[in-house]
């Protein structure tokens, strides 16, 4: 019996949706791989974006209103200060990252990651014919991830560039402490790396932790940092394009100076419009979800235990992505292929984020308490 409004969207109607996650695999899949939630768009974004296209209004995106928008919701939501001034748009994160390492090092250049980590930042970096250097993230006893503080120093000590930081952290949906943040920081300063910190996932912070946006956990930290950032995973926009970068100091402000100017047209018209709309008026929206999201985040533990108890799992601490180590279902170093083959339902690769991810797959909590108890059922009529 469904408790929340939320839980009364049906796959039928999902099935109706265009978007990636729901097409790109068959029919009798059940997809919880990629991060697009399930649940009813804001009603403040969706009202701007039926106004705009009431008025045929769909052309090239003003970027200049996102900053003043995006401004009072970080200091509101973290007690950050940001100049309106200080924010510049881009498409989306990965194409930012991509175009800032681009004017922020040379090819041949050391690049840092902390696998398992979004697949798309080694990629990237690859691609630009930058070198990755890995860190991979260390566990503790408990079974939680965290930096490498030693691992990280050692890498800038070697003469990396820059570092892309993934915090909150996907896939593990750790909250990096902020005291691991100081250092970090301090070692970038002392090395000259320029630290770019993906928070697209940090206003799905839960509240037993607090998030601490990277350039403001130290005057080091502002110096050698740019923050990137979306409405995107928050408010289930990826695919209208838009994502804001944030410097708080002259240095990185001078790197997002070389950027190329028509960077910020290259965001969608109506991104911009429904990021407005959301950081403005998509509180109430936002409060809502994360209760659900909670919910489904301790529902999928009491579901794994009882259905799959050879499963570990160690709950976000931010946004809706669960790191599913599967190591103990004999399922080898890719379950989520067996989940698909044997149990028709889809869930992230584990070997796709890199170091560490063998023997894991990674699912979106973002759904229905029904859609979450059928994911976990086909999980385990997969694992016999």
């Amino acid at each position: 019996m469904s408790d929340h409004p939320f839980d009364r969207v049906s796959e039928a109607d999902l099935r109706r949706r265009q978007s990636a996650k729901w097409q790109v695999y068959p029919a009798d899949v059940l997809p919880a791989w990629v991060a697009e939630m399930d649940y009813p768009i804001a009603e403040p974004i969706r009202q701007v974006l039926r106004e705009a296209l009431a008025v045929d209004d769909a052309g090239y995106a003003d970027p200049r209103g996102l900053g003043a928008a995006f401004a009072p919701w970080a200091l509101t939501t973290w007690g950050w200060a940001v100049a309106p001034a200080d924010v510049r748009v881009a498409p989306d994160v990965v194409t930012a990252i991509g175009e800032l390492l681009l004017v922020a090092t040379s090819p041949g250049d050391g690049v840092v990651i902390d696998p398992p980590v979004y697949p798309p930042f080694a990629s990237t970096i690859a691609r630009l014919g930058r070198r990755v250097v890995e860190t991979p993230l260390a566990r503790s006893e408990a079974g939680s991830l965290g930096l490498d503080l030693a691992a990280i120093e050692r890498a800038y000590a070697a003469g990396a560039r820059a570092h892309l930081l993934c915090s909150p952290q996907n896939p593990a949906g750790v909250v990096h402490p902020r005291k691991a943040l100081e250092r970090v920081a301090e070692l970038a300063a002392h090395h000259d790396v320029l630290v770019l910190s993906d928070e697209i996932h940090a206003p799905l912070t839960y509240a037993e932790v607090r998030h601490a946006p990277f350039s403001t956990v130290s005057e080091d930290a502002a110096r050698t940092s740019i923050v990137l950032t979306s409405a995107s995973k928050t408010w289930n926009l990826a695919g209208l394009k838009a994502s804001v970068m944030v410097a708080s100091h002259d240095a990185p402000r001078a790197v997002m100076g070389r950027l190329p100017a028509e960077l910020s047209y290259h965001a969608g018209h109506l991104g911009v419009l429904g990021a407005r709309a959301a950081f403005e008026h998509g509180g109430p929206w936002l409060a809502t979800a994360m209760r659900i999201l909670d919910r489904n985040r301790r529902l999928l533990g009491e579901l794994l235990e009882e259905r799959l108890p050879g499963a570990r799992y160690v709950a976000p601490e931010a946004g809706y992505l669960a790191w599913i180590d599967c190591a103990e279902l004999g399922l080898g170093p890719d379950p989520a292929r067996a989940f698909l083959e044997r149990g028709r339902v889809a869930l992230s690769s584990g070997p796709s984020f890199g170091t560490g991810g063998d023997g894991f797959a990674r699912l979106n909590l973002a759904t229905t308490r029904s859609l979450l108890e059928e994911a976990v059922r086909r999980m385990a009529l997969a694992a016999g």
